[in-house]
């Protein structure tokens, strides 16, 4: 439970409002009982998170489907559980063999065409997409099958940015979409770039909190994204302008080079559902690199 202590002492207004419950092993059988017992909303955001399985089947599939599973199942034994709102991924969504396509258009109807023969193939990004559609494919099927008490949201984000409000010590310590963006703040490479859609960690936690609350999201998938495209370039550019001691640091590479054309990005319904106005990428890079840089200071 240390993490949980330095969760209450991050948060020192809602510290006494704060639960915790060690659950183990998440996609253990009943292993979420007692965690839902006279709760009445679930947001369910764990999820395994890689890009590379020596076994995609054991290290990904399986525990991407048994984790929804087992909180599907838990809060099916739960009368008070009104409604669980799912983390999916645009992993879910993007269909490869499209590329940056800029005549089409990705909404929420959408899957991407991995099948489960194909996710435990693929030792690479092709089985965690598998795994995050076969995963929230299984907690629809299961709404439809079982017909349980609670209703159903998932939401459907492309790559997350921002600055984070858990507490770490260690620059080492941010997330793998945030380590991207100290690494061109710091002086590296720039990474590879997948896609240019991506949505701000304040805004699709905004809209986890509406998915939960606003009755007339129940039963629907919703994309949740800034219409404004991003690339690596940008944010070289917007620390270079916006920060002196990046100048020196951050390499130039392409100033002010457009994106190319590419796909459309629905992330409008949500926004207008849920009373969401996206941040520009501007706002989150500047609020993103300042704490980043406070944090490598301060870790040495």
């Amino acid at each position: 439970m240390a993490k949980a202590e330095e969760m209450r002492r991050a948060r020192p207004s809602t510290a006494e409002r704060l639960e915790f419950v060690v659950v183990g092993d998440l996609s253990a059988p009943g292993g979420f009982d007692e965690a839902v017992k006279d709760v009445d909303g679930i947001i369910h955001c764990a999820a395994p998170v890689a890009t590379s399985f020596e076994n995609p089947e054991q290290d990904v599939i399986i525990p991407a489907i048994e984790d929804t599973k087992a909180i599907l199942t838990a809060a099916s034994k739960e009368p008070s559980v009104k409604r669980i709102v799912i983390t999916s991924s645009f992993a879910a969504v993007f269909d490869i063999s499209r590329g940056w396509d800029p005549s089409w258009t990705y909404t929420a109807d959408q899957w991407n065409p991995v099948t489960y023969d194909e996710a435990k193939a693929d030792h690479g990004i092709g089985s965690y997409r598998g795994a995050k559609k076969l995963s929230e494919r299984y907690a629809w099927d299961y709404v439809r099958d079982h017909k349980p008490t609670f209703d159903l949201v998932t939401l459907v984000p492309p790559i997350v940015f921002g600055p984070i409000a858990h507490p770490i010590t260690k620059i080492t310590q941010l997330n793998s979409s945030n380590q991207d963006i100290w690494a061109i703040a710091s002086g590296k490479d720039y990474p590879q770039q997948r896609g240019p859609v991506w949505v701000d960690v304040r805004d699709l936690a905004y809209a986890h909190v509406q998915a939960l609350f606003k009755l007339e999201a129940g039963g629907s998938r919703f994309l949740v994204g800034a219409p404004e495209k991003f690339s690596y370039q940008k944010v070289a550019d917007i620390a270079r302008s916006e920060f002196d001691w990046a100048k020196d640091v951050v390499q130039r590479g392409e100033e002010g080079k457009p994106l190319p054309p590419s796909f459309g990005f629905d992330g409008e319904t949500a926004g207008k559902l849920f009373g969401l106005t996206y941040r520009s990428f501007r706002d989150s890079m500047i609020d993103a690199i300042k704490q980043f840089k406070e944090l490598a200071h301060q870790s040495g």
